[in-house]
């Protein structure tokens, strides 16, 4: 049986274990949004991980230095080549994540 084009099973259970371990961390929003890129990095995420987790980082004033020093402070423990890959991922997020602004801004009446 197929899944109904406006349900997102995935996404939803996506959204409730992300909120279920927000609410179990006793890191505040900052510490914990560059502790998932962290882990992010780690897991080798592709751009659509980093996408939705740079949105948070910038709804919490995270900045671009800040971002690199989470690459920098793991880089020891994964590995030079899986940093140089993360920042290609995060890379190609934000130029998706300006594609869709672009995108929206045109569509304005």
């Amino acid at each position: 049986m197929a899944t109904p084009a406006n349900e997102t099973p995935v996404l939803d259970l996506i959204k409730t274990m992300t909120k279920d371990s927000t609410e179990a961390s006793s890191l505040d929003p900052r510490e914990l949004v560059l502790v998932n890129l962290a882990a992010l990095v780690a897991a080798d995420a592709p751009p659509a991980s980093y996408l939705l987790h740079l949105e948070a980082a910038s709804e919490l004033d995270i900045e671009a230095n800040d971002v690199r020093g989470v690459l920098s402070a793991v880089a020891p423990i994964v590995g030079t080549p899986r940093v140089i890959r993360a920042a290609g991922e995060i890379y190609r997020a934000l130029g998706i994540a300006l594609a869709e602004l672009e995108a929206f801004e045109a569509d304005k009446p």
